[in-house]
């Protein structure tokens, strides 16, 4: 599922620039703390037609190899100097619900669909950078509180350009996901049909989308930073044939304003 990324594509962003540095100029990264506010206007859920903005503070943290984000969650990452990382968090999923929501994915045309669950998850992700501008990365979630399935990527990501004010980030992601995480998302059971106006869907699992991104962060002075994205997903037959998928490609944009210290 593509959920709300405000948050989650800035930080995603920030740590994998970080660890990008890291590899080129061999010094470990600073303890940092910054803090921002973010704003998305994005789908309402991974294949929605309707469209939501949503604002929201951005807090991150740095100590050596740890961080910290508002959403992400907690993790660390190691680098090898030949450019293998490897990163580990625990963090956070909001899920999604059956009625228009400012803050997590859901809309009132998925009434009787129910909710679902929010969950605490584990991500591991290992990756290459094959050079200070360019890098490889596998990432597979998992769900710790609630049996929502297991879901992956691959992913490679360029900087064409990286310097002491500007950094551009194109990434494109290869989307996976187990039979019970496509079921959880993009299926819909015979009891949520008989709630709801959608017919039955068994989704399989494999490979269900891709997704791809531009960022540009731009360093306004030595404390001050502002990021804008676009992001586009595409989603394969497994998910957009579900009759809750208005549309296989959507969208997302973000802007935010930061402040490190």
């Amino acid at each position: 599922m593509i959920s709300r990324k405000l948050i989650l594509h800035i930080t995603c962003f920030a740590l994998s620039a970080t660890v990008l540095k890291t590899l080129a100029d061999d010094t470990p990264p600073a303890t940092t703390f910054t803090v921002g506010m973010g704003a998305q206007n994005a789908p309402r859920y991974s294949g929605s037609g309707e469209r939501n903005w949503l604002v929201a503070p951005v807090i991150q943290a740095r100590d050596g190899a740890f961080f910290f984000d508002s959403l992400k969650g907690i993790g660390y990452d190691l680098q090898t100097d030949n450019g293998l990382y490897l990163e580990h968090t625990l963090g956070y999923s909001l899920g999604r619900t059956d009625k228009n929501s400012m803050w997590r994915d859901g809309s009132a045309k998925l009434k009787g669909m129910g909710h679902i669950d929010a969950t605490a998850n584990t991500a591991l992700a290992v990756g290459w950078s094959a050079t200070p501008w360019l890098s490889f990365e596998g990432k597979a979630t998992l769900p710790l509180t609630d049996g929502q399935g297991v879901h992956y990527q691959t992913s490679v990501t360029l900087l064409p350009l990286q310097n002491d004010t500007d950094t551009v980030a194109l990434q494109s992601a290869a989307l996976f996901g187990d039979r019970r995480y496509m079921n959880t998302f993009y299926g819909v059971s015979r009891e949520q049909s008989s709630r709801s106006h959608f017919g039955a869907y068994q989704a399989a699992g494999g490979f269900y989308g891709v997704d791809s991104s531009l960022t540009w962060s731009h360093q306004l002075t030595p404390n001050w930073s502002g990021l804008v994205s676009a992001d586009y997903t595409w989603l394969d037959d497994k998910a957009a044939d579900s009759p809750i998928v208005e549309k296989r490609g959507g969208t997302t944009f973000n802007l935010a304003v930061l402040y490190t210290f």
